[in-house]
């Protein structure tokens, strides 16, 4: 059983995470038949658990020094066996950002230029770097903290990568040409958008169950009416698209999979 280190993660390219998440999604896999993630009490903080069917877990710590840390083991689809241990931290760097620019390829117009990040952590990095190599007319970015107000009726993809509880934004200043893509929680009492941009919106998800169990964003503004990445909505250019994102484990089994192939 080999260990995969963030060094082995970053060899992937977000292209190649994006195909390989693209091409189980096309096979036919299932998000919403995916196994919800746990928490459990440890010392001073908690362990996520976060089992797949798709053949992987993450265990991932939050509250020691440093703040989060984790593991994902990569089991053989035929024997079972574990054949891999990644870098759980690179690894939720690199799938997040991969399936946000999975969300951008489908839903941004065509001629995307303007990129508007919020968030200067890790997160934030990755989205730069994987919107840049999925969307390549993009000319301008700009980065920045909770705290900044860059102007938005011009930004053609939004990025929300905070730690927020509340929206970080009004959304009435998101023109209809936007997608705006939220990544930051997953806990249904936060939310980084706000309930106007949520309710005039064509709202994708990875999964309703999920979204419907987690995604503040949604469960606050009251949204009933989702479609999913596996669904493949054709974009409604008429009004802005949001994507939300809480993370799942599948997502984690795909892409470490996808790692531990290229090794």
């Amino acid at each position: 059983m080999r260990f995969l280190d963030a060094e082995a993660v970053a060899q992937l390219s977000y292209t190649k995470a994006v195909e390989a998440l693209e091409d189980v999604l096309r096979r036919g896999f299932d998000p919403e038949a995916d196994v919800p993630r746990s928490s459990v009490p440890v010392g001073g903080g908690e362990l996520l658990v976060m089992p797949s069917v798709a053949g992987a877990v993450k265990l991932v710590t939050v509250g020691g020094d440093p703040r989060i840390q984790g593991v994902c083991v990569v089991f053989d689809p035929d024997t079972l066996a574990p054949v891999a241990v990644v870098d759980g931290i690179a690894l939720t760097n690199l799938r997040t950002a991969a399936v946000s620019a999975l969300a951008a390829r489908r839903l941004a117009v065509p001629d995307a230029r303007r990129l508007v990040v919020y968030g200067r952590g890790p997160q934030g990095t990755a989205h730069v770097a994987a919107l840049r190599e999925v969307l390549p007319s993009l000319e301008q970015v700009d980065v920045v903290g909770r705290a900044g107000a860059p102007s938005l009726e011009d930004a053609d993809v939004i990025v929300c990568a905070t730690t927020a509880r509340s929206p970080v934004f009004d959304g009435a200043r998101v023109s209809d040409r936007a997608v705006v893509i939220a990544i930051g929680s997953h806990e249904p009492d936060a939310a980084e958008l706000d309930a106007g941009l949520m309710r005039r919106a064509q709202v994708v998800v990875e999964s309703r169950a999920s979204a419907f169990r987690e995604a503040g964003d949604v469960l606050l503004a009251g949204v009933t009416e989702v479609s999913t990445l596996a669904e493949d909505a054709a974009p409604d250019y008429t009004r802005p698209r949001v994507f939300k994102s809480t993370g799942m484990a599948w997502e984690d089994a795909v892409v470490a999979s996808a790692v531990a192939q290229a090794r």
